[in-house]
């Protein structure tokens, strides 16, 4: 088979008119194709093509797509009454129930029906594609096509290659995909593929978290958002996905991974889902979702005086992970000396804010009342990673326990100053975004490291697939893999557990001082 995008003229069949099918079905529609939608419910196949038509009847209302578009592709979508009208096609996509014997049943009944050409593509958001094609006569043709929904609005398509798989039939769907208007990765067929192992930080961190009490879910998720910036916290996102489901999607790929530790599912959440509260979809989750439920509160500092100064640790024009944070102070009118590191300062200490006898971090991995004792200055704040510090609406403090009161009460009023909302949250390593950037970024190199797929395309699939406001390889570099590194080292000495041991090409890439991305 060539490498090519599949022809114009040709059709693609789609098993399944539910809310995926029929979303590939109007994507591959609007992109030109054919599409013959196949559903063993026949009146569900002529509900969804009603429902596709309407859609493009509001995209229309909206200017959004011209009529004669519209039309047009209204006209290239056909019901099809049996199996038997797959005959033809040039691609077929499954979007059944997922279900390992249901899905080689069906493409064992397609390999009797298609031409030797055709392909064959799941949806599958976790099945092996390998074992998908084991029992077929030609497993080489079947490849992972996994949209995420809702279809017509997110942009990721994984494309996922068996042991079996064919290079031109991995790249023929992919460049197909890309002929849709959507943004294809390639990937191997492994547990989670890339969108579901790389994002389990995400939650297991924010669980953990809240195990530990450092705060509670509406303050961690206004962390998330406010200063990390993703578009939701863990907890709404938990809650809108359903726990039952997150909980499900992490136990599996925990048992397809042997019990990696990475992937530990939380008890936390398992009560959650003993109890009954799975989120939106039942009215109660981490939030209260029921008719006049009180908005929750998010935890923040009163307002303290501005300190007068505030000086730096780091030499004049040298960068260092305090620069971002620097630039604002400056921008709301601080002028900012440099001196030297405190007197029992290690070289990774170096770099430090300095106001009214306190020593401000970011963190590093370790508790505020940890590096107070190893600096032997008991004034130590920690300060949270932000994704971006010029814009950001919040900044997050840990106060060491041999902290004054007085002292910390100055670092609240300077980041005010700054024109921060501040969070406190408890001492813990790590910190709330930092962990969660780290985790991600390590996951993220473990995928790369393992041939999943390349450094661009888990960077791709977590932006476009789950709406991540950087890759997590990406913010790696921005933040330098030294650092990043050094936090996952510090985590892994501060619990002692092998979760948060370091991926082996993140370690090597900071020893070669490279970067993930040029």
């Amino acid at each position: 088979m060539a490498s090519n995008e599949l022809d114009r003229n040709s059709v693609i069949a789609v098993v399944g008119s539910g809310a995926m099918g029929a979303g590939i079905a109007q994507v591959a529609a609007s992109a030109g194709y054919r599409v013959r939608l196949f559903d063993s419910r026949p009146e569900a196949v002529a509900k969804a093509i009603d429902g596709i038509g309407k859609t493009f009847g509001k995209l229309v209302e909206k200017g959004k797509m011209s009529g004669e578009h519209a039309s047009a592709a209204r006209g290239r979508l056909e019901e099809a009454a049996t199996l038997e009208d797959m005959r033809g096609a040039a691609m077929v996509i499954e979007a059944i129930v997922e279900n390992l014997d249901a899905k080689r049943k069906l493409f064992a009944d397609l390999e009797g029906i298609v031409g030797d050409d055709c392909i064959l593509a799941t949806n599958t958001s976790s099945i092996s594609v390998t074992s998908i094609a084991a029992q077929l006569r030609r497993p080489e043709r079947v490849v992972g096509m996994h949209f995420f929904n809702p279809v017509p609005l997110m942009a990721l398509v994984e494309v996922i290659s068996g042991l079996a798989t064919t290079k031109d039939v991995a790249e023929t769907v992919y460049l197909t995909a890309l002929a849709m208007g959507k943004s294809p990765v390639h990937a191997k067929s492994t547990p989670g593929f890339i969108v579901n192992r790389v994002a389990r930080p995400y939650y297991a961190e924010a669980l953990r978290l809240l195990s530990e009490q450092a705060a509670d879910a509406p303050t961690i998720d206004a962390i998330m958002r406010e200063s990390a910036g993703f578009r939701m916290g863990p907890f709404e996102l938990m809650d809108l996905i359903g726990h039952d489901v997150n909980y499900s999607v992490t136990q599996s790929v925990h048992n397809a991974y042997y019990g990696d530790p990475r992937f530990t599912p939380s008890v936390v959440q398992l009560e959650m889902v003993n109890a009954g509260y799975l989120g939106r979809k039942t009215g109660r989750g981490f939030y209260d979702y029921s008719e006049g439920a009180a908005a929750p509160l998010v935890a923040q500092e009163d307002p303290e005086p501005r300190p007068e100064s505030v000086s730096v640790s780091q030499e004049p024009g040298s960068t260092s992970v305090v620069a971002p944070m620097e630039q604002r102070l400056v921008a709301h009118g601080y002028r900012i000396p440099h001196r030297k590191p405190l007197p029992h300062a290690g070289e990774d200490e170096a770099a430090a804010f300095h106001t009214s006898g306190a020593a401000v971090f970011l963190t590093d991995g370790r508790t505020a009342t940890e590096r107070a004792a190893a600096n032997k200055h008991p004034d130590t704040v920690l300060y949270d990673l932000v994704l971006d510090a010029a814009g950001a609406k919040r900044v997050v403090l840990a106060r060491a326990d041999q902290c004054s009161y007085s002292a910390y009460r100055a670092v609240v009023g300077l980041f005010q100053a700054a024109g921060f909302t501040v969070t406190r949250i408890d001492d813990v390593p790590g910190m709330v975004a930092m962990r969660t950037v780290a985790m991600l970024a390590n996951e993220a190199a473990d995928a790369v490291n393992q041939g999943v797929c390349d450094a661009a395309a888990v960077d791709t699939a977590m932006q476009k697939g789950v709406n991540y406001p950087k890759g997590p390889l990406e913010w790696a570099d921005q933040v330098g893999l030294a650092h990043i590194v050094t936090v996952l080292d510090n985590m892994a000495r501060a619990y002692g557990e092998d979760r948060y041991r370091v991926s082996p090409l993140l370690r090597r890439k900071r020893a070669a001082g490279a970067k993930f991305h040029a």
